[in-house]
């Protein structure tokens, strides 16, 4: 589990799909990140999802960069089909190395 201030992170994956859920401390629904598996090393990004509760925390933003870092450590790249994680890529080029362009 990666931590961030206030947010720590969690995966749950059952054989080609999975998700990322990031818990804010004292809130009690997660942002999620879902996925499903396209071969070996490649994930598509398919939602970021942030509870009512927790828009305009910056939680979205960080389960985006969870992943890209989550992907530089295991060795797997992204295509974002998410809208959100698209655009969070286009404002992060640096993120070019794990993120497939569109």
């Amino acid at each position: 589990m990666t931590q961030s201030p206030g947010i720590s992170f969690t995966l749950e994956a059952d054989g080609e799909r999975g998700r990322y859920l990031a818990h804010v401390d004292g809130k009690p629904d997660p942002g999620e990140l879902t996925f499903r598996r396209s071969g070996e090393n490649r994930i598509l990004v398919d939602h970021v999802g942030v509870p009512q509760s927790l828009r305009g925390t910056g939680v979205g933003v960080a389960l985006a960069r969870h992943v890209v870092s989550e992907a530089r450590a295991k060795g797997f790249t992204i295509y974002p089909q998410c809208p959100f994680l698209a655009s969070q890529a286009q404002k992060n080029p640096d993120w070019a190395d794990v993120v497939e362009p569109l």
